[in-house]
């Protein structure tokens, strides 16, 4: 009996020593194991596991699950540098904080502009509507290097800036084929996807673990939200909801925001209601008839372009004369935004607080600031 109890207490430490060993193997592969997953509020489109020995996985994918469209994934390590930490299978590695990169659009431009981390930024796509004097003086001296647009990337001067990511987006038309070829590891950014415009503007703590400023946008996202949070739980005690649409025709469509894109979200929480809300889609392309068929009767008009000079009701007209019939022409009740005359791609997705003050103002201007000066947003003058 005592032969028989040591053969088997030998075989018991001999299993939990085999386990053991396993266990240790293990945990180098899957980067010494996964520790706690960072705490998002809003956004959709990006998760992070921050591991026991500083590395973080990120997986990236759509926002939106869009029919005509395959969802995309991208898996990522972030990996300090000078660690010799081994990344999981699956994941690509990202040395950081990096310290030169490329971005393709102001969403992403923004995101480095309000972390004051320009200094990264040695590319970008062009400087059309770009008000920030900073990078403009970059651009003039040579820190920071147009690479031309998208389906005509200058590869040239893709490999001289000699980034160690680019930021894209996946999804926009034109093709990645020749940045591809240069072996730069390719970063999507998908804020703009986003459902809600908190979600878009918490893309900012995805961009700051990239170039070693996590601190700074967690700080950053926490002063936003309050004040959005604020305002909106403010507007959400008003009885009165005013009916909202957006856009133009353009090319023989008329491109208007579905109720799951963060532009809706953000009428509703300035006390509005916006007239396709029934639509789950993030934007649909509508015919002229159908469009005037459900906006006809719609309290607010929404338009943001590009135009040249000052855009009134009479240049609304003469684009198409059949926009003096929605009832928000009539009452001059169009909301504008002037691109040529206001940073709005540049800075708006980081101020999302900003664009709800605006809007409320307009909304509900017994809720707002009797002082109350719009950065964005406002009627446009009869």
């Amino acid at each position: 009996m005592k032969v028989r109890f040591v053969v088997c207490l030998w075989g018991m430490l001999l299993l939990a020593a085999c386990r053991n060993q396993g266990s240790q193997q293990g945990n180098t592969a899957d980067n010494a194991g996964a520790a706690d997953t960072m705490a998002l509020d809003y956004a959709k489109g990006f998760v992070v596991k921050n591991m026991e020995n500083g590395v973080r996985l990120v997986d990236v994918a759509d926002p939106q699950t869009d029919e005509d469209r395959m969802p995309v994934s991208y898996h990522f390590a972030l990996v300090p540098k000078g660690s010799e930490a081994v990344v999981p299978e699956g994941y690509t590695r990202v040395d950081v904080p990096v310290e030169r990169t490329l971005v393709m659009t102001m969403l992403q431009l923004s995101n480095f502009t309000a972390l004051e981390g320009l200094d990264v930024v040695k590319g970008i796509t062009g400087t059309k509507n770009l008000f920030n004097k900073d990078i403009r003086q970059r651009v003039d001296d040579g820190r920071i290097v147009k690479i031309g647009m998208e389906g005509n990337f200058d590869t040239e001067l893709i490999l001289a800036a000699n980034p160690e990511v680019i930021f894209i987006s996946p999804f926009k038309r034109g093709g990645y084929d020749a940045i591809k070829e240069t072996g730069v590891t390719l970063v999507p950014h998908l804020g703009y996807k986003e459902s809600h415009p908190l979600g878009q503007a918490e893309w900012v703590k995805y961009v700051g673990m990239f170039i070693g400023k996590e601190k700074e946008a967690e700080v950053l996202f926490e002063g936003i939200k309050h004040r959005y949070l604020a305002l909106a739980e403010k507007v959400a005690q008003t009885k009165e909801r005013p009916t909202v649409f957006s856009g133009e025709m353009h090319g023989g469509n008329w491109f208007a925001v579905g109720g799951k894109n963060h532009l809706a979200q953000l009428f509703r929480d300035a006390g509005a209601e916006y007239i396709l809300k029934d639509d789950n889609t993030g934007g649909v392309p509508i015919e002229y008839e159908q469009m005037y068929a459900t906006a006809a009767n719609a309290d607010y008009w929404r338009i943001l372009n590009s135009y040249p000079g000052d855009f009134s009701y009479e240049a609304l007209k003469a684009s198409e004369p059949r926009n003096e019939l929605f009832k928000a022409f009539k009452e001059k009740h169009v909301i504008y935004c002037n691109m040529k005359q206001t940073p709005y791609y540049e800075t708006s997705p980081v101020e999302p607080d900003v664009l709800l003050a605006d809007l409320v103002a307009i909304f509900h201007p017994e809720v707002s600031a009797p002082d109350y000066e719009p950065r964005y947003y406002q009627l446009l003058k009869p």
